[in-house]
């Protein structure tokens, strides 16, 4: 099995919503954080949410913030990203991933060592 899983993608109106989730039932080593980022085509994967495994602190980027939400279910060992009011820009495939970051990289790639395939999302009338 995969360490990571993801599922909730697809295609959206401007204003709608999605749920994305990600498994990590499959990942044999200790979970210091989980986050979750996206890729647009032509453009950098770049951060959009992530939180540490045992902490209560959310971290968003600036873009995302007040419409995403990010949880986590340490009993199944997953996370999941509800996203709403959601705009054409922020069409991407999103990833989710898992690590032990420090703090200070948290909303960097750095110290994330699994990740999902990626699941598109599609935000458009």
């Amino acid at each position: 099995q995969a360490p990571l899983v993801e599922s909730g993608g697809g295609l959206v109106q401007p204003g709608g919503s999605l749920r994305l989730s990600c498994s990590a039932s499959g990942a044999t080593f200790e979970i210091g954080a989980m986050a979750w980022f996206r890729q647009a085509p032509g453009l950098e994967r770049e951060f959009v949410a992530a939180f540490r495994w045992n902490g209560g602190r959310q971290y968003y980027a600036d873009s995302v913030s007040g419409r995403f939400s990010i949880s986590k279910d340490k009993t199944t060992r997953a996370t999941y990203l509800q996203m709403n009011d959601l705009k054409p820009e922020d069409t991407a495939v999103y990833y989710c991933a898992a690590g032990r970051p420090i703090l200070s990289s948290i909303r960097t790639e750095r110290g994330y060592t699994s990740w999902g395939q990626g699941t598109q999302v599609t935000v458009s009338s």
